[in-house]
């Protein structure tokens, strides 16, 4: 991730890029994601793991992650004998894509913020406000 807001602007960000700039995904969390976007059927943890060819521990932690941000959706399977299992989904792009503008919406206005307060507390100067002779 860039150290300043400079950077971020000047970096070359693809679709992926914007997801872990604004999630914090790991390379291993994309992978989880677009295996899961690859599947026709939501898939057990177990599945992901296989996939994507990791410890099923280390997939549930990048599927948690996944869950928090809203990426992808859990789901309850139930055995007919009793007991049950989940299984995940990605969620709706275009959900994704509204939830990554709303927080973009919201980091704009913050930011508007900061800079109205900034302007409020370091004012124009008489100084600035003078021309500045040439020199000869």
């Amino acid at each position: 991730m860039a150290n300043s807001m400079n950077e971020l602007i000047q970096q070359d960000m693809e679709c992926e890029g914007l997801l872990e700039c604004m999630h914090g995904l790991k390379e291993l969390d994309k992978k989880c994601f677009r295996a899961l976007t690859a599947s026709a059927e939501p898939l057990t943890v177990d599945e992901v793991a296989d996939r994507v060819e990791r410890e099923r521990s280390t997939a549930y932690r990048s599927i948690q992650r996944l869950l928090q941000t809203g990426f992808i959706q859990k789901e309850q399977v139930n055995y007919d004998q009793g007991g049950y299992y989940h299984v995940y989904r990605p969620t709706d792009p275009e959900q994704i894509a509204d939830d990554m503008q709303r927080m973009l919406n919201d980091w704009y206005a913050k930011m508007g913020t900061l800079i109205q307060e900034f302007r409020d507390k370091y004012p124009e100067t008489e100084q600035s406000e003078q021309p500045i002779p040439a020199e000869n």
